[in-house]
């Protein structure tokens, strides 16, 4: 029976932090080498939590399905990291960036996550500039800052658009220093396939070497997993192909409640999809809208070139609907002010495509500093596109990105199974129903830096787990039940490819379980997605061994997941009967189309306990808004 004990601590909100820290159980240091920690995954959360616990002395055995831990999807993040340093003296603090990020969430988040997150995004930029990443700077050689949206200040500090890039060397350089000194085991090309429980807590995973077949048991005190988000669910998404949900959904199973699964966000400034050929969809960071303008042709199905559509025809519709943030809207909002466009017919050349234009900003202030500021991201598109966006004005849509939803873990992030810690995407706890744009690298780095080398220590001190020998029965069990997976999937033998299921469901999840829901289409979701699941494992053909390299068998294991997952996303999302952040009910919106909550029924986290495939059980955690008080969300 799932538990849901949030254990945030007493005080005012801005001592709650300080005070815990304070309060908890401490490991001596020099019993922490007595101690094996298991980190899987090596992304932004996952390189800082290994390194970090390396450096403190415990015993830290990394796993990573990439050839290096460097090539983790936080690489991609383009944009920035939000921190309250208040560098440019325009109002920002601890207080507003808390402020900013739950209401940014539509109020569905935990405020005591979300304060402590605030107060610790200083130590980030501290910590990451000791590390030598290069944030861009003013002329006087003070970091610079850049606005997000969401925000009426500037406080995103950035690396041109390959922030995330420059993060994760630094975390990467980190990790490596613990590598060489010998506090951290880094298995790269390995798996993680599924939670060993004892007793109800976690003592090991079990994984897969991608390179050999071989199935490998790890044993430890503790387990925390970094392993990104469930984006890929709806196939064509900015996640890497690589990304996938099994490492966290196979802990579901093993008894990891699983919250707010509904909770997606589709990113406003992705480039179209071009054909269905294509595999992901490309990203475009949100800080372009800090200088570039959005904008329609006023006329339904007018196919025009941009340069001869005159000022007084073109709509800039989030300047004109959200005059207070105009292009800097949050994301939920922008993205679906996009659809809106796009339905009416007004899309670029009856696309579903919305113009962002530069050529104000290049007027105003010259090519060679767009050039310097967005460089990169403009030849990205260039290469991309074979459009030059000096010239002429980029082409975006909105495409699935991020996952707000994700493990539940209390204050301490660990989730209800004793001993599983989770961290950064993985985990449901910072964002609430939105994730504003530049909070992704910020939540992974607090995460991994500055919350788990305190709660994982209280954990291991206070209740003293033991480490059990991968000899136990369970660590065999679980092995064998993998194996029995593996052989499964390469006996059925059908005439359909992953990918082609993969497809379907990917076409099921966006059409009905996308930007836009209703209790028909989520009801139809659910059917659709049982039956496409009862095809794959009739129809689906694994071609391969499970003794060597083999993608596809890599590719299976992860849509049979995605077509459990999927399924109780649309499950969470019928259930809850209101509109907030990226969960937007057609059926709950007030007169001028935004989202419509109902916090009297739904402030609370959806947390699902699952019982079989296909059936789960709800518990909720109530919210309480002692500090941002609970108002319709308006960015007018």
């Amino acid at each position: 029976m799932v538990k849901l004990d949030s254990k945030i601590p007493e005080g005012h909100i801005s001592e709650k932090w300080t005070n815990h820290k304070f309060n908890m159980n401490l490991v001596n240091p020099a019993n922490k080498r007595k101690y094996d920690i298991i980190v899987v995954g090596t992304g932004l959360a996952g390189a800082s939590a290994a390194a970090t616990l390396g450096e403190l002395g415990y015993n830290v055995t990394a796993l990573t399905f990439h050839d290096s831990a460097r090539r983790a999807h936080s690489i991609a993040a383009q944009g920035g990291i939000n921190a309250a340093k208040n560098y440019q003296n325009d109002g920002d603090s601890v207080y507003r960036l808390f402020y900013d990020t739950v209401k940014g969430g539509d109020f569905r988040a935990r405020e005591a996550n979300v304060y402590r997150l605030a107060e610790v995004s200083n130590n980030i930029i501290d910590q990451c500039v000791a590390q030598g990443v290069p944030f861009a700077r003013e002329y006087g050689g003070l970091l610079d800052n850049r606005s997000f949206g969401g925000a009426q200040v500037s406080r995103t500090f950035y690396a041109r658009g390959e922030t995330g890039q420059q993060l994760l060397l630094g975390a990467y350089s980190a990790l490596n220093r613990q590598v060489k000194a010998g506090t951290v085991k880094l298995h790269t090309r390995r798996e993680m396939l599924d939670l060993v429980t004892v007793d109800g807590a976690a003592k090991g995973v079990v994984a897969r070497n991608l390179v050999t077949g071989e199935i490998e048991k790890y044993s430890a005190h503790a387990v925390i997993l970094c392993t990104g988000g469930y984006a890929n669910v709806y196939f064509l998404s900015t996640n890497a192909m690589n990304c996938n949900a099994t490492s966290h959904w196979r802990a579901h199973k093993k008894g990891a409640a699983f919250a707010n699964p509904c909770y997606t966000q589709i990113h406003p400034t992705c480039l179209p999809l071009r054909g269905e050929s294509q595999s992901k969809l490309a990203l475009m960071s949100e800080s372009l809208r800090n200088d570039g303008r959005i904008w329609v042709s006023k006329s339904k199905g007018d196919t025009r070139k941009p340069e001869d559509i005159p000022e007084e025809e073109r709509d800039y519709y989030l300047e004109r609907k959200y005059p207070s943030f105009g292009n800097l809207s949050p994301r939920d909002i922008s993205s679906r002010s996009a659809k809106e466009i796009a339905d009416e017919g007004r899309g670029v050349m009856g696309r579903e495509a919305v113009y962002l234009d530069f050529k104000d900003a290049i007027d105003r202030l010259g090519a060679h500093i767009i050039e310097e500021k967005y460089g990169n991201l403009f030849e990205i598109y260039e290469t991309i596109t074979g459009d030059n966006p000096y010239k002429t004005p980029m082409q975006i849509f909105p495409a699935p990105h991020y996952t707000m939803g994700g493990l539940w873990v209390d204050y301490n992030l660990m989730s209800n199974v004793p001993g599983l810690f989770v961290l950064g995407e993985a985990n449901f706890s910072d964002h609430g129903a939105n994730r504003l744009g530049a909070s992704a690298l910020m939540q992974g780095l607090a995460d991994g830096y500055f919350v788990i080398p305190y709660t994982i220590g209280n954990y291991l001190a206070g209740d003293k787990p033991e480490k059990l020998s991968t000899d136990h029965k369970e660590f065999d069990e679980t092995a064998n039940k993998i194996d029995d997976l593996m052989k499964k999937l390469l006996s059925i033998n059908g005439d359909k490819t992953v990918d082609e299921i993969h497809k379907k469901l990917g076409r099921i999840m966006w059409n009905k379980v996308g930007m836009g829901r209703n209790e028909a289409g989520l009801k139809e979701a659910i059917k659709e997605i049982a039956d496409l699941r009862e095809e794959f494992w009739k129809s689906v053909k694994v071609v391969g061994s499970d003794k060597d390299i083999n993608q596809n068998l890599e590719r299976a294991g992860r849509v049979a997941d995605y077509l459990e997952l999927g399924e109780l996303m649309a499950r969470d999302a019928l259930d809850r009967n209101e509109s907030c952040g990226g969960h937007f009910r057609e059926e709950y919106q007030t007169e001028e189309g935004e989202a419509l909550r109902n916090d009297e029924d739904y402030a609370h986290v959806s947390a699902w306990e699952f019982e079989e495939v296909g059936k789960w059980n709800l518990h909720k955690e109530h919210l309480e808004f002692e500090y941002v008080k609970l108002a319709q969300r308006s960015y007018k």
